[in-house]
């Protein structure tokens, strides 16, 4: 029996085969694509945290934690008051000392990410300031947190550091070649110009380093980062050469800060009786903090530009120069990544990416800022709790602050977790 068809029914025929084989072949190039993925998602699977690293926070539930689970807080919140849990978590600078002895099996065992997880994140270099003094287990999980390849980081340690805390701190830096010591080391005053001086000379250092890096991050110790490097990456590069630092017109109640002349006596800022002269070039003062997300350009300002110098040595003798001169430098015409002076370019710590602070002035109010602390204050700023990490992640800052691995090291532990299971996910 012989079928004809018609010159129309053999196109048609011929139409619906191509179509069926371009989905399968989709088919076959998505199941091959998936494969390959999961065959390199296992195989860096040693780069997750787990229970098998033996932590002593492993038996609080992270995941129900991060969802606000009020069984899993509550018994967070318990292990923090228990003695024999803050016993375990506690670990000697001398532990450091001995464990970075073999740095390739210090980098192994602590699961550092020696490789760019990815190539959008190698031709995006970043550059990071680290600012401490004291608790060094606190240091090297926020090391390890942000540490990549392809970044450079720069460590001054406060000049009055007991000698512990700096062979720690030095022998954790010896095993990796793009984390350097600072050149010249200050000793921080609270509130004075050496705590800026500290970050002026790391960035001079991270500057003149032979790489090449985009953005300009600020830490201290008791910091911890909220994204991945890619996301921290993809952030800055949406900045597209902007800055992201708090900068608002300077409020009343803190214009004494510069209207006096101060200095430092036995190691703490005293007040003179003498009264300032007006900033140099008539350059209006804004208000900030100390921690900043700034361009290469900025950097090359801060270091070059004589208009900031001059700046500079005018801020010198002030109460807290951090929380000036960083967001006066910001709104100053001609500045890498600057915004004018006008009030509608003033911008807010919340607004800003560079750092999450709970401020205990700002929590109780009526129309309070953001949720009470669930930690404790220290100097008016919440140091975080397990029960903070549920409104934490979803905010859009690249970092928070205040942290503490010797108290309560729960929140970095879950935060720890987050974000190296994200960036295995989303990195490779």
């Amino acid at each position: 029996m012989v079928i004809l068809l018609s010159r129309g029914c053999i196109l048609w025929w011929l139409k619906l085969c191509g179509v069926l084989g371009l989905l399968w072949m989709i088919f076959l190039l998505r199941s091959s694509n998936m494969n390959w993925v999961h065959s390199r998602r296992l195989r860096y699977d040693w780069l997750e945290y787990t229970d098998a690293d033996n932590s002593p926070e492993k038996v609080c539930n992270c995941s129900a934690i991060l969802h606000g689970e009020r069984e899993a807080l509550e018994q967070a919140k318990l292990l923090t008051i228990t003695k024999e849990f803050l016993k375990r978590i506690q670990i000697p600078d001398e532990y450091y000392v001995n464990a970075s002895q073999d740095c390739r099996n210090f980098k192994l065992s602590r699961k550092y990410v020696t490789f760019p997880l990815s190539q959008e994140e190698k031709e995006f270099p970043l550059a990071y300031s680290m600012v401490v003094h004291h608790k060094v287990q606190n240091f090297e999980r926020l090391l390890r947190a942000i540490y990549a390849p392809q970044n450079i980081y720069c460590v001054h340690v406060d000049k009055k550091s007991k000698p512990s805390v700096v062979a720690a701190i030095m022998a954790i830096t010896s095993c990796f070649p793009n984390v350097l010591m600072v050149s010249r080391r200050v000793s921080v005053v609270y509130a004075g110009w050496p705590r800026v001086q500290a970050d002026l000379n790391c960035m001079a250092n991270l500057y003149n380093s032979t790489t090449k890096w985009k953005y300009f991050i600020n830490l201290c110790g008791q910091d911890f980062p909220l994204k991945t490097n890619l996301e921290i990456v993809r952030t800055l590069k949406a900045l597209r050469g902007g800055n992201s630092l708090e900068s608002e017109k300077m409020p009343n109640e803190k214009r004494w800060r510069m209207t006096y002349t101060h200095q430092i006596v036995d190691g703490i800022l005293q007040r003179t009786g003498n009264t300032k002269g007006p900033p140099p070039f008539n350059l209006p003062i804004f208000s900030g903090n100390a921690y900043i997300v700034v361009s290469r350009g900025y950097i090359r300002n801060v270091l070059e530009d004589s208009r900031i110098l001059a700046l500079m040595e005018w801020f010198k003798d002030t109460y807290s120069p951090d929380e000036f001169l960083w967001a006066t430098i910001q709104r100053i015409p001609g500045v890498s990544g600057s915004t004018r002076p006008h009030y509608k370019y003033d911008m807010s710590d919340i607004n800003a990416v560079a750092r999450l602070v709970k401020w205990l002035s700002l929590e109780h109010q009526n129309d309070a800022a953001y949720p009470a602390c669930q930690g404790n204050h220290v100097r008016t700023i919440c140091v975080y709790s397990a029960g903070d990490l549920e409104w934490m992640i979803k905010q859009h800052h690249l970092f928070a602050n205040k942290f503490d691995a010797d108290k309560d090291p729960i929140p970095i532990y879950c935060l720890e977790k987050y974000l190296r299971h994200k960036a295995l996910s989303d990195g490779l």
